[in-house]
C-alpha cells in the first residue's frame, strides 16, 4: 500500500514533455529523449514493491532517466542517490526534481561503476536491463540489503530479479516474471 500511496503522490506528467501529457497515466512506457523511456507505471510499482524500501534507507538507483523513479523513492522516505549516463536527461531530471521539492543526490556518470565512496547501500534498483547483476554494484550492497534488477540476454524481455545479499560472499536471486527495459550501457553520453 505504501508504494501505491507514493506513486499517487508523484504526478507522472511532470516528467514528460507537454505533448505527451495525454498519455502520462496510461500503463505504457513513454519516450523521454536520448533513446530512453519512462517505465510504465505497473513496472515502476513492481520494482519499487520488490525493493522493499523502508523510510531512511540509503538507496542507489542506476538510470535516473526522467527522475520519476527517484521521486517515488523519495516519497517513500528513502535517502536516494541516482546515476544517469545521459547528460541531457541528468540535467533535466535535476531541474524537474528540484522544482517538485525532491532532493535526491543526482550524479552524471557510468552506472556500472556505482558510487563506491557512498557505499554501502541498503538497496540498489537498476532501471535498465543488464545481462547479469553487475559485480561492482553487488559489492556496494550492504549485507542484508537487496538489489532489484532486470536480468537476461534477451533484447526484449528480461527477468525481474531481486538479489538479497546474505553475507560478504553469498547472494540469493529470485525471479519475478518478464519485463521490457532499455539496455544498461557502459560509459556516459554528453
Amino acid at each position: 500500500m505504501k508504494v501505491l500511496s507514493a506513486i499517487g503522490k508523484v504526478p507522472r506528467h511532470f516528467f514528460l514533455d507537454s505533448a505527451l501529457y495525454k498519455v502520462a497515466y496510461e500503463d505504457n512506457a513513454v519516450p523521454i529523449g536520448a533513446g530512453q523511456t519512462i517505465s510504465q507505471p505497473y513496472t515502476v510499482a513492481t520494482q519499487t514493491q520488490l525493493l522493499q524500501v523502508k523510510s531512511g534507507e540509503k538507496v542507489l538507483e542506476i538510470g535516473t532517466g526522467s527522475g520519476y523513479q527517484a521521486a517515488v523513492l523519495c516519497a517513500l522516505g528513502a535517502e536516494v542517490y541516482s546515476i544517469e549516463r545521459h547528460r541531457s536527461l541528468h540535467e533535466k531530471a535535476k531541474r524537474t526534481l528540484a522544482a517538485m521539492g525532491y532532493h535526491p543526490t543526482l550524479v552524471f556518470g557510468d552506472g556500472f561503476e556505482g558510487l563506491p565512496a557512498q557505499a554501502p547501500f541498503d538497496k540498489i534498483i537498476i532501471t535498465c536491463g543488464a545481462s547479469e547483476a553487475p559485480p561492482t554494484l553487488l559489492r556496494q550492497l550492504s549485507v542484508g540489503g537487496r538489489m532489484v534488477v532486470p536480468v537476461g540476454s534477451s533484447t526484449h524481455y528480461l527477468d525481474m530479479s531481486a538479489i538479497d545479499r546474505l553475507s560478504e560472499t553469498d547472494f540469493r536471486q529470485t525471479k519475478y516474471g518478464k519485463y521490457a527495459f532499455v539496455p544498461m550501457l557502459k560509459g556516459v553520453k554528453n
